[in-house]
């Protein structure tokens, strides 16, 4: 069954241009056109992906992306007119997992939409099911992590960001390295990315970055996950 995806964007010339070139790739299309709108169609369809847009009447995106990221972890792509460094921050706080600026290339979206399902269907090589650390349960196969017993709910990126950290014990992985693996070699953002989602990645773990219990920064290099002591 081919994957379902939700579009949100109060211009229908912006919605017909996505649906035209989605359902060109075989996917299914749902739209809405206000963030309260967004909100009820996510609830009835379950799409597999969210395209949302920023600047919306009654409910914008920013308040749509914080209220999906509290019941899902569906891949989002945030839509956006701005460029300021600053927005595309912000999103990726809130739990947005791209950014596309308008006007944008519909190729480029494809390939982004695609990249992020790809990315949230990834189950890791067929050999290895479960990863673990001392308190952290990496399920593959279910995509579910557990923090002492507790389960996590983590965004596709920062599930694959966290799976390779913890493959990669003891090893520091450049924010390049961690940017290309995870977000793939063509993605257009910064190195600032990989540092939204340790600190999203931390806040849901309860980590103090000056005493880290998994995540040690390892200044002007990168990143790696010790056994906690």
């Amino acid at each position: 069954m081919p994957e379902k995806i939700l579009v949100v964007d109060d211009e229908q010339s912006i919605l017909e241009l996505i649906r035209f070139n989605l359902e060109r790739e075989d996917w299914q299309v749902v739209t809405a056109t206000d963030g309260d709108e967004a909100i009820q169609i996510f609830n009835r369809e379950k799409p597999d992906l969210v395209i949302l847009d920023i600047m919306m009447p009654l409910k914008d995106g920013w308040a749509v992306c914080r209220e999906l990221r509290e019941i899902s972890a569906v891949p989002i792509i945030m839509l956006t007119a701005k460029e300021e460094e600053a927005d595309k921050i912000k999103g990726l706080e809130m739990g947005a997992d791209d950014y596309v600026t308008k006007p944008f290339s519909p190729k480029e979206l494809v390939a982004r939409v695609r990249a992020a399902l790809r990315r949230a269907s990834h189950a890791g090589p067929a050999s290895e099911h479960v990863v673990t650390l001392e308190g952290l349960r990496i399920d593959i196969d279910r995509h579910m992590v557990t923090l002492d017993d507790e389960p996590m709910v983590l965004t596709p990126k920062e599930f694959d960001l966290l799976l390779l950290l913890v493959r990669n014990k003891g090893r520091v992985l450049s924010r390049d390295m961690l940017l290309e693996t995870v977000w793939g070699y063509d993605y257009g953002g910064e190195t600032r990315t990989v540092d939204v989602h340790i600190r999203r990645l931390r806040q849901k773990m309860n980590e103090d970055p000056s005493k880290p219990r998994y995540i040690h920064t390892v200044h002007g290099v990168g990143y790696k996950v010790e056994e906690p002591r």
